[in-house]
C-alpha cells in the first residue's frame, strides 16, 4: 500500500513538474521543473528497488544535463533572451493538441498491437536480476545500449560547443 501511495506522489510530481516546464515562459523556472521531472523518476527507479538506475539517473541526467542546460542558459546574452517571449496563439495551441493526441493514440494501438497492455496487467514470472540490466546497458551485442550511450555523449558535446558559440561575443562592425 505504501509503493502505491509512493507511486501516485511521485506519478503526480512528474506530471504536474513536466507540464509545468513546457508551459512556463520563464527559462529557469523551465530547467528548474525539468529537475523536478528528473528527480521523480529517479525515485520511481528507487521505488522499483533499481538503486543502480535510481543513481544513474541522478548523477547523469539529474545533475549532467540539466547543468549543461543552465550552462547554455546563462552564456546565452540578455538581449537574445529578451526577444524569446512569446505569446500562444490558439491556432498552435490547437494544432499542438491535435499532434499530441495523435501520438498518445499511436502509442496506445502499437502498445494493444504487440500486447504490451495486457502483459503489462500480469504479475511478472520472475525479476530480471540487476546483472542482466547492467550488460544490457554497457553492452555492444544485439539488444544492448553502449551505441546509444555514445550517441548521448556526442549529443552533449554538440550542446557544449553549440553553447560555447552562443557565448562568444559578437565582433564590432
Amino acid at each position: 500500500m505504501a509503493n502505491i501511495i509512493m507511486f501516485c506522489i511521485l506519478a503526480v510530481v512528474i506530471i504536474g513538474s513536466a507540464v509545468m516546464c513546457v508551459t512556463t515562459t520563464r527559462i529557469m523556472r523551465a530547467a528548474t521543473a525539468m529537475l523536478f521531472v528528473l528527480f521523480g523518476v529517479a525515485g520511481l527507479y528507487f521505488l522499483l528497488d533499481y538503486t543502480y538506475l535510481g543513481a544513474a539517473q541522478i548523477s547523469v541526467y539529474a545533475g549532467g544535463v540539466t547543468m549543461i542546460y543552465v550552462f547554455a542558459i546563462q552564456l546565452v546574452s540578455k538581449r537574445t533572451l529578451q526577444g524569446l517571449t512569446e505569446r500562444m496563439k490558439g491556432s498552435r495551441v490547437l494544432w499542438g493538441a491535435l499532434l499530441a493526441l495523435i501520438g498518445c493514440v499511436t502509442v496506445i494501438l502499437v502498445l494493444w498491437k504487440n500486447q504490451y497492455i495486457m502483459a503489462g496487467m500480469a504479475a511478472p514470472d520472475v525479476e530480471v536480476p540487476m546483472k542482466d540490466i547492467g550488460e544490457a546497458l554497457v553492452g555492444a551485442g544485439k539488444y544492448q545500449y553502449v551505441l546509444a550511450f555514445e550517441f548521448i555523449s556526442l549529443f552533449l558535446l554538440a550542446c557544449i560547443i553549440g553553447g560555447l558559440m552562443v557565448s562568444r561575443k559578437e565582433e564590432e562592425k
